[in-house]
């Protein structure tokens, strides 16, 4: 057995099945051996290393289990970071297999592309461990598969991310010795663990706190979204009259249209959160780090330790009292203690009555769900009419990508999603570019769902490549395109002093026919619905380039202003 006939098993042993690859050099040595297993394996060709790299973080993701990036050293390493970064960010499970793309031993010559860290050379471990939660670096046929091994195995485990297995090249096609000193032993017996078991006196002091509150607040983050607990959410906050925020992550978990839903936090998020959670006397925090941008970046006035009840709930006990001191810090997967805080009584009727309606007040006095109507040059829409459309269209086998920028600060405020966990959504670098090779990759890994890609023009540009993965592959993906010809959010940022922010305005619906798809063009509000209902029916990928005016500014929907003096809420 050779190294690539010993990492190809070790995947397809573990359960991974699908890969994501733009192959070059050690990834073309590795693909033998992958071609020989194709029956077992599925190798999707994307157009870049960028575009493979989302596809691979989207599926893990979705899943729950490690989706496989393959790509070469040097690449994998620079465009490729950019969903290995979103994976490590956002807690995705993801493996990472590549190359120091030194050929056959010509690492301390200099050769083009290496990546071994020798002089005149990058170096692809040093890189990688700076945006993975795991590296290795095999020298050896053996160490190859070991180190898949350990790599799938930190990926999944608590808390996620991606992990990265780098071969020196020459061993790739290198003999695996009959009996190797450091011996190999089946898959299954790295990969097995027990679930941590939540303390039983913490999860009383929990229940005993939510109790006594008067106005207690549940903060929803990507514990909540990766354990598929949006529905025990739900029915323990609604049982309890307690309002549910969320974080980015988080948005989207329960019905978001439910009375306990007040939205997602933070300054490009939803004003009724921020006052919630600002009104809160218990805040318990389930899965979310509580990090700055989902804080209004630590307004004192909002989330006030020492004089709020703070209890957060995380896997990885150094995410818990990490960004914010807490009054308890339980390690535990949320989904166990949703199971436990089920198993409570609920508060006596005028208690539930008495939340429900100071919710309901805050939620009216900062227009939630409220979706104004805006006036926009002619020949273009506002967001506002693409987030209203979108609102009436979506159920609940959607899925809905979404990018950078104005057009999902619109999103996250102003689309309140009906079903929970339809959301897919970049919370860790959050960069631009990201939606559309989501958008594919999540077509691939859920083929039973409607999928729906949001993004704007200057996002779709950088990866509108994975337009045509989808054609190759046979998807039946939309992408909605929010084109008003430059970035939004920097040119609402700039004001008065506007440079570096425009551009042309382009045909997007014929770039999709060049692509292999098929494309519409909308210039009115009132044919955004029928666009979408045509684009889902048409088959293949169908790119809707929607012109929006520049002038329609993410300002009119975020939380800039001030919040209220804190002792106006005794």
């Amino acid at each position: 057995m050779k190294t690539n006939e010993g990492v190809i098993n070790t995947f397809i042993e573990a359960g991974i099945t699908r890969g994501f690859t733009l192959p070059g050099l050690g990834i073309t040595w590795s693909l033998p051996a992958f071609y020989d297993r194709r029956d077992e394996f599925e190798l999707v060709l994307a157009r870049s290393e960028q575009s493979a790299s989302v596809m691979a973080q989207v599926a893990g993701k979705l899943t729950g289990k490690p989706g496989l990036l393959m790509a070469q050293g040097p690449f994998a390493t620079t465009t490729g970071a950019f969903g290995i970064l979103e994976a490590y960010f956002s807690s995705s499970p993801m493996v990472v297999m590549t190359d120091t793309s030194c050929y056959d031993g010509f690492a301390q010559h200099g050769v083009y592309q290496t990546m071994t860290g020798d002089y005149g050379a990058g170096d692809a471990f040093a890189v990688l461990k700076t945006m993975t939660k795991f590296a290795t670096y095999a020298t050896t046929p053996t160490e190859a598969v070991y180190g898949t091994q350990l790599a799938i195995k930190h990926s999944q485990t608590p808390r996620q991310g991606p992990a990265a297995m780098l071969m020196r090249t020459n061993i790739i096609k290198e003999d695996l010795p009959d009996d190797p000193r450091a011996r190999l032993y089946p898959t299954e017996g790295y990969l097995r663990h027990t679930p941590m078991v939540p303390d039983r006196k913490a999860l009383q002091a929990i229940t005993e706190a939510l109790q006594g509150a008067k106005a207690p607040v549940i903060i929803a983050g990507n514990g909540v979204y990766m354990s598929r607990s949006g529905v025990k959410l739900q029915q323990f906050a609604e049982a309890q009259g307690i309002a549910v925020a969320s974080s980015y992550h988080g948005k989207g978990v329960i019905d978001e249209t439910c009375d306990v839903a007040v939205g997602m936090m933070g300054t490009w998020a939803s004003a009724a959160a921020n006052r919630m959670v600002q009104a809160a006397d218990v805040i318990l925090v389930l899965g979310c780090s509580l990090g700055p941008e989902y804080t209004r970046f630590r307004d004192a006035e909002m989330i006030r330790p020492g004089d709020q009840t703070i209890l957060q709930v995380d896997t990885d006990p150094r995410n818990a009292g990490w960004v914010v001191p807490v009054d308890m810090a339980v390690t535990a997967d949320v989904s166990d203690v949703l199971d436990f805080l089920l198993q409570s009584a609920a508060p006596e009727r005028s208690v539930v009555e008495a939340r429900t309606g100071r919710i309901a007040k805050i939620k009216q006095d900062n227009d939630y769900g409220v979706l104004p109507h805006y006036e926009t040059a002619p020949g273009t829409v506002h967001y506002a009419d693409i987030m209203r459309a979108l609102g009436g269209f979506l159920d609940a086998d959607d899925l809905l990508t979404l990018d950078a920028g104005s057009n999902r600060i619109w999103a996250t405020t102003r689309l309140p999603l009906r079903h929970p966990h339809q959301l897919v959504a970049p919370g860790g670098i959050g960069g631009m570019g990201w939606s559309t090779p989501a958008a594919t990759g999540a077509k691939i890994t859920c083929p039973e769902k409607r999928v729906t890609g949001v993004i704007g023009d200057g996002g779709f540009v950088m990866t509108m490549d994975a337009v045509a993965t989808a054609a190759e592959q046979g998807l039946d993906v939309v992408y909605l395109v929010a084109n008003n010809a430059g970035l939004g959010m920097v040119r609402d940022n700039l004001g008065n002093q506007r440079l570096g922010v425009d551009f042309r305005d382009h045909d997007f619906a014929k770039v999709a026919e060049g692509l292999g798809g098929s494309g519409l063009t909308v210039t009115e509000a009132d044919q955004i619905p029928e666009a979408l209902r045509e684009a889902h029916g048409r088959g293949g990928p169908v790119v809707i380039d929607v012109k929006t005016d520049p002038a329609a500014s993410h300002k009119d929907c975020s939380d800039y202003g001030p919040l209220d003096d804190p002792a106006s809420l005794k």
